[in-house]
């Protein structure tokens, strides 16, 4: 069995954030959301749990960072440039902040981050297979 992770994110409007992923191509489970949280499923190893502040409060007791301070990046990979491109500019689309940074274009890599609704900051990636193969 392959590993699963579970990203758990606090978010201020769960509404707003289901939608926010829906529109980036994540499918929500119903299985194990209810009004509290919501599991958005890219594939079959990765999930995001997205949390209301009171529900991420009965995880743990570590403050919610502000909107403005930066954790984690979190990053993604993707079959193509245009994938990249695609995913980072429906972030924007869906009202997230594209382009957070600037894009990094190394030739056999290529990246562009966005920010969710509530500040979480996330990395599409493409890496050329031929360049990390062997």
């Amino acid at each position: 069995m392959n590993p699963m992770i579970f990203v758990n994110l606090p978010v201020v409007n769960l509404d707003a954030a289901k939608t926010f992923y829906s529109q980036l191509g994540f499918t929500n489970n119903p299985n194990f959301s209810d009004d509290t949280a919501a599991c958005m499923v890219l594939s079959d190893t990765i999930y995001v749990m997205l949390l209301t502040h009171a529900k991420w409060e009965t995880f743990t007791k570590r403050p919610i960072p502000s909107i403005e301070a930066g954790e984690v990046m979190l990053a993604l990979t993707y079959e193509s440039r245009d994938a990249v491109n695609e995913v980072v500019d429906a972030a924007g689309r869906a009202k997230g902040v594209a382009d957070i940074n600037p894009a990094q274009d190394h030739g056999f890599m290529y990246s562009r981050s966005f920010l969710d609704l509530d500040g979480h900051l996330w990395e599409a990636v493409w890496m050329d297979p031929a360049a990390v193969s062997g």
